[in-house]
């Protein structure tokens, strides 16, 4: 078992990488309260396949387990099963002393995190994400929340979690596509942080969708060191932790242009990464071989490359100003200063963007 830690002071906590957690109980025991109560939230597609082992693994600690499932998809990531996550509680009379359990994906850990930090001021959360996607970024770092029409992700609360927990044989029921789709946050990682990182996944594509253990592990734990380095450098976003976000404000205005979940988050983070690696290529940065070896390893992981053909630029700038990463009227962008290097940009030209987003 890989094990590291979020280093944050009194509120550090360990991420464990391994097969077969959800079945073990002796790593849960230190992360749940004594005597208290344990509500699961998860989704109806991931409930059919992992719900029944943790509630049995939960349960065989002595606690009482019950659990909460949502609507699955990224459409569901509202005020509205916020709120069902607060009537569930309230009616089975849960207090302070409630865990809530995060199960599933990137909207379940969000969704969940985010339920935790507002109910009763603060209850205790662990992740245990099921894609990958959420095993390289979403459950790590404490950033939760729920989508607006106007928005993604604008509200919610940095709140961290107990413990996030990572079990890999959840990536055996994985689509293919949302398979790709975390891929686009592995890929993130070597652009802003780590050439040798990029390297590797280069080398290593085929045995990542064969899910050799070896590599997976290997590829999920340093996704998660680096993320863990960076949250503990910035917790939140007030600095350096902005650039985990290359190709979101490209990609948050595509999901909601095109109506969150038509296209995945993923998916719209690998465009996003293209367009802010083009103003890459336009400013110098970027060699030409550079930008190239982007795109490719992006398209040999099945990813889009290019934004919706009916999006304008027009579309992309009257979403990007509603960023939150937007400050005092200038959207900021995440822009790779070199492959393994990147930082935030407030100065881009309507040219560049325009370039950007052809």
């Amino acid at each position: 078992m890989k094990t590291l830690t979020v280093d944050l002071g009194d509120r550090s906590y360990p991420i464990f990488i391994d097969c077969g957690l959800l079945e073990r109980e002796d790593v849960w025991g230190g992360y749940i309260k004594k005597k208290g109560n344990v509500v699961i939230v998860t989704n109806t597609t991931v409930c059919t396949w992992y719900l029944s082992k943790l509630e049995e693994s939960i349960a065989r600690l002595g606690y009482k387990v019950s659990s909460c499932i949502l609507p699955d998809g990224e459409k569901y990531k509202n005020l509205e099963s916020f709120n069902q996550i607060m009537t569930f509680l309230l009616e089975h009379n849960c207090g302070r002393d409630t865990t809530l359990v995060a199960l599933g994906g990137g909207v379940i850990g969000d969704l969940t995190g985010f339920a935790a930090a507002s109910f009763q001021r603060g209850v205790d959360f662990i992740q245990v994400p099921t894609t990958l996607l959420s095993h390289v970024d979403s459950s790590v770092g404490g950033k939760t929340g729920i989508n607006h029409p106007l928005g993604k992700n604008m509200i919610g609360a940095f709140y961290q979690p107990k413990a996030v927990i990572i079990d890999l044989n959840c990536l055996q029921t994985l689509p293919e596509r949302e398979l790709a789709a975390g891929m686009a946050e592995v890929i993130k990682y070597g652009i802003i942080w780590d050439n040798s990182f990029f390297k590797y996944l280069e080398e290593h594509t085929d045995n990542i969708w064969k899910l050799d253990f070896d590599v997976i592990s290997e590829v999920v734990y340093r996704c998660c060191s680096i993320k863990a380095e960076v949250v503990h450098q910035d917790e939140k976003e007030g600095g350096i932790r902005a650039i985990l976000n290359l190709g979101h404000t490209f990609g948050h205005a595509i999901e909601t242009f095109m109506g969150y979940g038509v296209w995945l988050h993923g998916e719209a983070v690998a465009a996003g990464t293209v367009m802010a690696s083009r103003v890459a290529l336009i400013r110098g940065y970027l060699s030409g071989n550079e930008f190239n070896r982007i795109v490719a390893l992006l398209k040999n992981n099945r990813l889009p490359v290019s934004k919706p053909e009916n999006m304008t630029t027009d579309d992309f700038m009257k979403l990007m100003i509603h960023d939150k990463k937007a400050l005092n009227g200038h959207i900021r962008y995440i822009i790779p200063d070199a492959l393994g290097k990147s930082s935030v940009k407030d100065d881009l030209s309507q040219a560049e963007i325009v370039e950007a987003t052809k």
